[in-house]
């Protein structure tokens, strides 16, 4: 065997192994239905069935399967606001997403280039940033609501299509997603080499073309790498914001589904949000190649 075909083995193989070893490991600590005669309040032995096990309320995987089939099987369909098909779901949790995660991007971005290039607005600006950024988007989504309470979009009938709640939920998002951004991008202009902008000043460039001539082709790196942890942050954020707002979506069902008690449904909730948080990673991923190759 060559070392090409063992490469591809243990791309494929390895990740089935461990895959493998988590369905085992769910298997044995999730609760097993047990039948057992135990007498009554009047003394009387009775069959009853009870579950068992180091987490008896944990579904097993075969469980979680049947309880989420539908879901799956149909992953579109729409039989009502807060019962669609998993990936209908999915795409709208994406919509809001995108919303706020470009929101981040526009803002974070520009802010970032402002304290790569001057220390005086750095030292003015990184304590409050040192203060926001770690705010909790449980704590940002109220101060929406209050900020965005006068927002209210109504169509030719009247009906309101973007309120309130729909400014706190890309508020929410932005500010969250926002901040690896900002900090990835001013450190890649921080680390632009003293010598390119040398180059520029013996060139005479305009300061607009020594930005996109010189600063935004050396910062790139960096700013991809903040992309990436923004669109990561973003969609853990949404869970969040639509578990608060109620609306239609994977964070959405999944706290209907908590309310309801259907732990293989959770279970189902986690998973998507996990895969499709991978995938995300990894479309970036693509797309930074795509920027570093042309």
């Amino acid at each position: 065997m060559n070392w090409l075909t063992r490469n591809k083995l243990d791309d494929w193989i390895l990740p089935l192994i461990g895959v493998v070893a988590v369905l085992v490991f769910w298997q044995i600590i999730s609760g097993h239905t047990e039948t057992k005669k135990v007498p009554d309040e009047f003394g009387d032995i009775v069959t009853k069935t009870v579950k068992t096990g180091i987490s008896k309320d944990l579904p097993t995987p075969v469980e979680t399967w049947k309880a989420s089939k539908p879901y799956l099987v149909e992953p579109f369909a729409k039989r009502g606001e807060l019962d669609q098909g998993i990936l209908s779901f999915t795409k709208l949790s994406l919509i809001l997403v995108t919303q706020g995660y470009l929101i981040a991007l526009i803002l974070g971005t520009p802010l970032g280039f402002f304290l790569g290039l001057s220390k005086k607005f750095t030292k003015a600006a990184d304590p409050i940033i040192q203060v926001l950024r770690p705010v909790s988007p449980l704590a940002w989504f109220p101060l929406g609501l209050i900020l965005f309470s006068s927002v209210k979009l109504v169509d030719g009938s009247g009906k309101t299509f973007f309120g309130t709640s729909d400014a706190a939920a890309l508020f929410t998002i932005a500010i969250c997603a926002m901040w690896p951004t900002v900090m990835n991008t001013a450190v890649g202009v921080r680390a632009v080499p003293q010598d390119y902008l040398n180059v520029a000043k013996v060139l005479k460039l305009s300061r607009s073309k020594t930005l996109w001539k010189v600063l935004v082709p050396a910062t790139l790196p960096y700013m991809f790498t903040g992309f990436r942890l923004s669109l990561g942050i973003a969609w853990l954020v949404i869970v969040a914001v639509e578990m608060l707002t109620g609306r239609p979506g994977v964070g959405g069902f999944l706290w209907q589904e908590y309310n309801a008690g259907s732990y293989a449904r959770i279970i189902l909730c986690i998973l998507t949000i996990g895969i499709i948080g991978l995938v995300l990673d990894r479309l970036m991923s693509m797309v930074e190649r795509r920027f570093k190759t042309a």
